[in-house]
């Protein structure tokens, strides 16, 4: 049986996104989760979630194979960034920087199903931050979306027009700064990277 890319189907909107940057309006989903804090180029605490959560994941599909016989694609690395002071969240300094990193699960993953996968394949593959690991419901709504193509460490001028966009179109940020991560660094040139870059909105009163 062929394995649905999920991210072309299903959730298609969520994971298209161009050098133009648009506003979309997403509907409550499903994730599995692990928060943090700390750089993410240096934090052994974010490296510990990211070997976590693929395991996971693949644990989490095997299960609803088992249940449904259904077999879908693991879905890309996705992260929530943010600070306690907003006025303060920078690109140039991460060391304050709060995370959620996560990854997309269809609703076929039962909370049932997660309470017993999640600790099996933690034991199992000893992972370091599995513990951490949950699977929630993530509202996000309204948002404005740009693809950012390049090494990570080029994302503020992406990030800049994003929230210029925001500006223009009569909106202002809320919530949490949110990265998709469609290419793999440990395969991709830097330069051809491909991500993801939303940022949830609200109409100004």
């Amino acid at each position: 049986m062929a394995s649905i890319d999920l991210k072309k189907t299903l959730y298609r909107d969520h994971y298209t996104a161009d050098a133009t940057p648009r506003l979309i309006d997403l509907p409550a989903r499903r994730y599995v989760m692990v928060d943090g804090a700390g750089d993410p180029n240096t934090a052994a605490e974010y490296q510990d979630a990211v070997e976590a959560l693929y395991p996971i994941a693949y644990g989490l599909r095997a299960a609803v194979k088992r249940a449904t016989g259904d077999a879908y694609v693991v879905m890309p690395l996705e992260g929530l960034w943010w600070a306690d002071d907003m006025t303060q969240f920078s690109t140039d300094d991460k060391s304050d920087w709060l995370w959620t990193a996560m990854i997309g699960v269809p609703e076929a993953v039962t909370d049932d199903m997660a309470a017993e996968v999640i600790p099996a394949v933690t034991a199992k593959k000893r992972l370091a931050a599995g513990s951490k690991a949950r699977v929630e419901t993530f509202t996000e709504g309204p948002a404005a979306q740009i693809l950012h193509l390049g090494p990570y460490a080029t994302e503020a001028a992406t990030i800049a027009a994003l929230h210029q966009f925001i500006d223009e179109s009569g909106c202002e940020l809320t919530g949490k700064h949110h990265e998709i991560y469609l290419s793999d660094p440990r395969r991709t040139d830097p330069a051809k990277l491909r991500t993801i870059i939303r940022q949830p909105v609200a109409r100004r009163s």
